[in-house]
């Protein structure tokens, strides 16, 4: 952002947008910013943002009893997003007052050379800001700049097709798997994966899950629950459903994370991009947070023809089905979970498994519940944040 003027805003003038039409927001109490266009992509919702919009949001940041963010949050801020400098008392009133619609520039900041700073084309004096302490480069964007994150960290050129740059690449296993658990969120809608006539096929909208999946659901559970007495059939059913949440603890914790036992090599790395390694790459792309058709049915085939083979067919429909259920409700909370505007009671839930893309991924592997987190020792708690190490 070399050489761009901004102007120094007031308190008054920031407050003045605090509502979802207009959202500004401040950081260190220096840095304006126009997040508007972001408040529906927020991980945690826009109403998390706009309990603070019109403020500033440096201890929101780091409030561990709130929502607590990690170095890769602080890297999801964009310049693109910021439209001033908010004015210190003293800029407020020796220098708003005087030069009212004063731009600055953020390459010579001293405030001791207010009196003897340059007037720039349009009249206004310009005063730099750097020397009012060090910020950061680490800040919260809302938007990755393709450009500059490929410039970083020499990983993946967000807008060139994805795949063939994983697969030809000669990345180290901890250098994968550390940018790969680094959120960026590409905010121009999905990035491409194939980059060709194969890119539908990794584009799923959440409501396909439901419309699909549930009539065969239905249909399997009919098949039990005619054959069988209630009595029975529910029990079955309820068995099922509960099983899944240690089906889904498990596959999320040992097969999604094989993280620690991951191949040394382009096509395993590959193999667990395609599989889990994209979302956490993208963990807001809203076309890619439920489970492709084609990878489900992959998936379920093992687990359908075991429970069909060790129990009665009838007996098998409800506690399939019961399973079944669970797996397309967990499927709708974790679109929601990113998505959504979820009531109190979602809170918890949501608060893990934002912190598991954000905060830590070695923890918190529930998506529906943190029950089985509870029962192997990985919830998360406020200290557990994984240290990025490249």
């Amino acid at each position: 952002m070399a050489g761009r003027n901004l102007p120094l805003i007031s308190k008054k003038e920031l407050s003045a947008h605090a509502t979802e039409k207009s959202c500004w927001v401040s950081l260190y109490n220096r840095k304006v910013y126009d997040i508007t266009s972001f408040l529906d992509e927020h991980p945690g919702g826009p109403e998390v943002i706009l309990e603070h919009a019109g403020k500033d949001i440096t201890k929101a940041l780091a409030d561990p009893d709130s929502h607590v963010h990690s170095e890769s949050a602080y890297e999801m801020l964009d310049d693109g997003m910021q439209v001033g400098y908010l004015a210190t008392a003293e800029e407020e009133s020796e220098l708003l007052a005087r030069h009212k619609g004063m731009h600055v520039s953020p390459e010579d900041t001293s405030a001791e050379r207010y009196d003897s700073v340059p007037i720039d084309s349009t009249g206004m004096k310009t005063v730099d800001l750097t020397d009012f302490g060090e910020i950061p480069d680490d800040l919260v964007h809302l938007k990755t700049d393709a450009e500059q994150d490929f410039k970083k960290y020499k990983f993946l050129d967000l807008d060139k097709p994805l795949l063939m740059q994983v697969l030809r690449a000669h990345w180290t296993k901890a250098f994968y798997l550390d940018q790969i658990h680094r959120p960026r969120h590409y905010g121009k809608g999905s990035a491409q994966i194939f980059g060709n006539f194969l890119e539908p096929i990794s584009l799923t909208p959440w409501w396909i899950i439901p419309t699909l999946w549930l009539p065969v659901n239905f249909y399997i559970f009919y098949q039990g629950v005619t054959h069988l007495s209630p009595i029975v059939s529910i029990p079955l059913w309820l068995l099922g459903l509960f099983v899944w949440t240690l089906i889904e603890y498990c596959m999320h914790r040992f097969l999604f994370h094989l993280d620690t036992y991951l191949p040394d090599n382009q096509y395993a790395f590959t193999l667990h991009f395609l599989m889990h390694g994209v979302h956490h790459f993208l963990p807001m792309d809203r076309m890619r947070l439920v489970m492709p058709p084609a990878l489900f049915v992959v998936l379920c085939t093992p687990f359908y023809k075991l429970v069909f083979a060790v129990f009665p067919y009838y007996v098998a429909c409800c506690a399939f089905a019961g399973g079944f259920l669970g797996y397309i409700l967990y499927d709708m909370t974790h679109y929601a979970l990113h998505h959504a505007k979820l009531p109190k009671c979602f809170k918890t839930i949501k608060t893990s498994h934002l912190e598991h893309h954000y905060k830590n991924y070695k923890l918190a592997f529930g998506v529906t519940s943190t029950f089985w987190d509870w029962v192997f020792g990985t919830l998360i708690k406020p200290e557990d944040v994984y240290q990025k190490t490249v």
